[in-house]
């Protein structure tokens, strides 16, 4: 055993000399056939540990990617030996399924440009047009998958140590949806642009696009995803695919693909114990001193009334639209509003209580100031009232946002 992993490590290192010698500048060619002789005990999971390890060493992330289709293409014929595939129910399974309809769509993209090349005008084209509507929003819907990615599968891979191919694939997500966002404004804008100058802009990122698709499609469907299977638990990925049935699927994801995952024999881990002063949620955990904190930042007061009606908390913002002291804690609800608007606060209470509704919303002008008020029944996980959330909101300045800010 300990012979055939010092084999392996010295086939590692045999392969993370020739991607130096790559990156120095030697042609692929050159060093293709020593690849193959020491590819053969080399797994997608291995591939993945050899950049992180490289990265890790000293050489620059970018230069990885930059270099990242060259280790592909001398990679290819190992990775596809090794191409392991999930069963329909699994989230592997479900983002290959996706990757395989939104190529289609990169094709049907290029070919819609291409039918529309020799046209004279917008007007002569006007089917092509809404066909290439159909298909930017179908790039839209694609969103749902990249964040599925970025926000379920990626942290999974980073406690698992896998940190460097995320964030490679991460930074390719984001150079696809520059590209998409030309065909989106390309479309947007096609009104007042110049018919031969759209066809030839968009032509551009059509092949942008799927030449993208396919490159990025590859390393994820042949070395991200099978280093997840290798790495990740049975039980992890039943947590993953709830997480992933949260964030949603795109309108083309195939029901056969999201399927059913059954449960397995494996049992769940045993939750990690809580430190004393720290206070756990089923998303995290905060120390009673981050708690509060973080409740006096937010730029709303609220309060709490539980569903005997008292109440219970406050938070203490640096300037609360209206004013709370601690005598109030414990105290009814309708004992600190005046008469004329109780009738208000009962009608509220009683229907969050009976079910009739989940929230109820005002706004007033205090001192030439809009104040936006707004209640919302508090419920557990079986529906059953715990009581009322106050959330007050000075919404002048948010009012006055106008255009974007991306710039600190």
């Amino acid at each position: 055993m300990r012979e055939a992993f010092g084999k392996k490590e010295n086939e590692k290192q045999k392969i993370k000399d020739l991607i130096r010698k790559l990156h120095a500048g030697a042609k692929p060619d050159e060093v293709k056939e020593k690849f193959k002789q020491v590819l053969k005990g080399i797994g997608p999971a291995d591939i993945a540990e050899i950049e992180e390890e490289l990265i890790k060493e000293g050489l620059p992330r970018e230069e990885i990617h930059r270099l990242c289709d060259v280790h592909i293409a001398i990679f290819k014929e190992s990775l596809e030996r090794e191409k392991t595939l999930a069963s329909p129910g699994h989230p592997i399974h479900t983002l290959m399924e996706e990757h395989k309809i939104m190529l289609q769509f990169a094709e049907e993209l290029k070919n819609t440009v291409e039918e529309i090349k020799g046209a004279k005008d917008f007007d002569s084209v006007s089917e092509k047009m809404k066909e290439l509507s159909h298909i930017a929003e179908h790039f839209k819907e694609s969103e749902k998958h990249y964040l599925r990615e970025e926000n379920v599968l990626f942290p999974y891979l980073e406690k698992h140590g896998i940190t460097q191919p995320p964030a490679i694939m991460w930074s390719e997500h984001n150079e696809i949806r520059k590209e998409k966002k030309k065909v989106y404004e390309l479309l947007d804008t096609h009104g007042s642009m110049n018919f031969q100058d759209f066809t030839k802009k968009l032509e551009g990122a059509a092949t942008a696009i799927g030449d993208m698709f396919s490159s990025h499609f590859y390393k994820e469907n042949n070395i991200l995803f099978p280093t997840a299977l290798k790495v990740i638990s049975e039980n992890e990925w039943r947590e993953i695919r709830k997480q992933c049935d949260e964030l949603g699927y795109c309108c083309f994801t195939p029901e056969s693909a999201k399927g059913v995952v059954e449960p397995v024999a494996e049992p769940a881990p045993e939750p990690p114990p809580v430190e004393k002063g720290k206070i756990l949620f089923e998303t995290g955990e905060l120390s009673t001193e981050e708690l509060e904190a973080v409740l006096n930042i937010l730029p709303v007061d609220i309060t709490f009334v539980d569903k005997e009606d008292k109440v219970r908390y406050f938070s203490q913002s640096k300037e609360r639209i209206f004013p709370r002291t601690k005598a109030v804690i414990g105290r009814k609800v309708q004992q600190c509003h005046p008469q004329k608007s109780l009738h208000v606060v009962e009608q509220i209470l009683n229907d969050f209580k009976k079910n009739k509704r989940d929230a109820a919303e005002f706004w007033i002008n205090l001192k030439g100031r809009p104040i936006y008020i707004r209640y919302f029944a508090v419920r557990d996980e079986n529906k059953e009232y715990l009581g009322c959330l106050e959330v007050t909101q000075d919404i002048t300045d948010i009012k006055e946002i106008k255009g974007e800010k991306r710039l600190l």
